[in-house]
């Protein structure tokens, strides 16, 4: 069925659709799968049809069954990653055996709308060199009880597509949202997702119109505990009002999965929705007229290009998680927002992997205990982006828990090995640097993938697990003084190497997840 052949429904049609998809989540008391109506039937539905498309997560039309996204490993071959079923999830296994023991970046994320809009790596522009693709492994995630794959931006890379069909352009009204990440964020310029300039310049004022998340605060006065904030870019400013800056929101938190709403009738109002995109509903940071601070946003000037993950002129110094994200033809109503963000949480992001918990099987979520003597109440946990371990009982905060939980990702460097995925940093692994772990975004490099690959062996107390570095054949994961190293028995030159229970300290449980 086409868009144009799709019944328009009433706003309590529309209301119906958030009524059904938090009954299921009520009823079940887990995240629902994917519903009847996804987020572009919905706006269809409503009115303001999607005009673009992008997701490498899920469909976004219940009866798309086309390609989410292309994968190039690194002897050039490309792949086009499809879906499990019609208006299902993204078949992350196609990936995993195209990309097995190689590299692969994401080349480009195809347009799910009748618009054709893709999006390919991104060209050098005003404010950057050319972009390059993001690791296609870098962020795996769980939908619905599958694994998946986000788009993680770190500095240098972005997507775009500068000839589009359908985009608003001189002052049409035009709304978008994106699910993304506040986990992994900076402030640099900037993680949009949206309309920009056609040519990869910066055009003048009013010549955008993103989404942005980021911890960027150009007009000051911002909550300095607070952020990341969602924003709109409408180029030469990241607006949270009119008046650039929204003091009384606090942001979102660093929660692992946000969604970000800009809608903008392109003439004299413009408008900022937040959510959390595994539970509950909207909240409105602002809504009112166009930017009065600086001259030349009302009417707005879109020239109808579509960018992801960098500023219009290809400022790409950013940070960001991308999971999906449309655009629309008008501005969606509060009714159809607020449908489509009820099916966002229905789609069930941070579920369950449907995998078993506390074994190594990848797509487990595990915690890992320390084994000697002293210390058998301690697990391996980050802090401040550090691997320490800490003491973890029944009774410890929710965070500790959380930052105390694991998922094991097949080794990035040695399949049959292992990756520890962060349980509430998606994207971010341990990896040693100068011997010491660490919890970092994986950038895709070799010497990453390498430094982040641990392979299991018998513990070397005789019982439970040890875990080897790949590229320091000899080295193992150890505790000392509550931080986590690799250490050789005795054979290293630094204080964590000594001989003194060393095998206790290189042994570990691995345990159910304690988040």
């Amino acid at each position: 069925m086409t868009l144009r052949s799709r019944l328009r429904v009433s706003v309590v049609g529309i209301v119906s659709i958030v009524a059904s998809c938090l009954t299921a989540l009520a009823v079940t008391g887990t995240p629902a799968q994917a519903a009847s109506s996804l987020p572009c039937d919905i706006y269809g539905s409503a009115g303001t049809p999607c005009v673009a498309a992008h997701s490498t997560i899920r469909a976004l039309y219940s009866s798309y069954n086309g390609p989410l996204y292309q994968v190039k490993r690194a002897d050039g071959a490309l792949n086009d990653i499809g879906l499990l079923a019609p208006g299902g999830i993204a078949n992350a296994a196609t990936q995993d055996n195209f990309c097995l023991d190689t590299t692969c970046v994401i080349n480009k994320i195809y347009d799910q709308s009748p618009r054709h809009n893709d999006l390919d790596i991104e060209g050098a522009g005003g404010a950057g060199a050319a972009d390059v693709g993001a690791p296609a492994n870098a962020l795996p995630v769980s939908v619905g009880g599958h694994t998946a794959y986000g788009v993680e931006i770190s500095p240098g890379m972005g997507y775009r597509d500068n000839t589009t069909s359908g985009v608003a352009v001189n002052g049409q009204p035009e709304g978008m949202y994106m699910v993304a990440s506040a986990t992994h964020v900076n402030g640099g310029c900037c993680f949009d997702y949206g309309n920009a300039e056609t040519n990869n310049q910066d055009t003048g004022n009013g010549h955008m119109d993103a989404v942005y998340l980021g911890l960027r605060c150009e007009f000051g006065g911002c909550n300095s505990s607070g952020g990341p904030w969602v924003a709109a870019d409408l180029e030469n400013g990241l607006f949270q009002s009119n008046t650039g800056t929204q003091a009384s929101d606090p942001g979102p938190g660093v929660i692992p999965f946000v969604t970000a709403m800009l809608n903008n009738n392109g003439q004299d109002h413009f408008a900022l929705k937040r959510g959390n995109s595994q539970t509950g509903g909207l909240t409105t940071t602002y809504s009112g007229s166009e930017p009065t601070v600086k001259s030349g946003y009302s009417p707005l000037h879109q020239e109808g290009a579509i960018v992801l993950g960098t500023g219009g002129d290809n400022s790409n110094a950013d940070s960001g998680n991308f999971f999906e994200g449309v655009m629309t033809a008008g501005v969606p109503s509060d009714a159809a927002d607020d449908a489509v963000q009820a099916n966002i949480v229905a789609a069930g992001y941070g579920g369950a992997n449907g995998v078993p918990g506390g074994t190594l099987t990848p797509g487990s979520s595990i915690s890992l205990r320390a084994t000697t003597a002293c210390c058998t109440t301690r697990y391996i946990r980050h802090a401040n982006g550090d691997a320490v371990t800490s003491e973890i009982t029944s009774g410890s905060s929710a965070l500790d828990k959380n930052d105390a939980t694991w998922i094991v990702r097949r080794g990035f460097a040695n399949s049959s090995c292992v990756s520890f995925e962060s349980g509430n940093y998606p994207g971010e692994f341990l990896r040693h640097s100068g011997y010491q772990l660490h919890r970092q975004p994986f950038d895709g490099s070799t010497l990453m993938a390498s430094d982040a690959t641990f392979c299991p062996a018998p513990g070397n107390t005789g019982q439970y697990t040890s875990f080897q570095s790949v590229n320091y054949p000899g080295y193992y994961l150890r505790h000392y003084d509550s931080t986590v190293y690799i250490a050789r028995d005795g054979g290293g030159s630094n204080a964590w190497d000594t001989p003194t229970l060393w095998a206790d300290d290189t042994t570990w449980e691995v345990t159910a997840p304690w988040a």
